[in-house]
């Protein structure tokens, strides 16, 4: 099983991790991400610390953030989403 966490990261800095796991062109959005985390086919757990994230994000799109990822994981059945 992977684990990707997620801490102290700004916007482009969590863009940056998350290009780094998928393939090009990774759009740096949300909506990409949910795209390619649709269709990650083996076990991935991301572990978001909260606290961290939300000192460094601000707050909307933080929401949006964990928002996405509940519901992608809610549709991949390989996608586990710790916060």
């Amino acid at each position: 099983m992977e684990i990707i966490k997620l801490e102290n990261l700004n916007k482009s800095e969590l863009h940056d991790l998350f290009e780094g796991y998928f393939p090009a062109p990774y759009g740096r959005n949300l909506d990409a991400l949910h795209d390619c985390l649709s269709m990650v086919n083996h076990p991935l757990t991301i572990h978001v610390d909260e606290d961290s994230l939300l000192s460094k994000l601000e707050e909307r799109y933080y929401e949006s953030l964990l928002r996405m990822l509940r519901a992608t994981a809610e549709e991949n059945p390989n996608l586990t989403v710790i916060v």
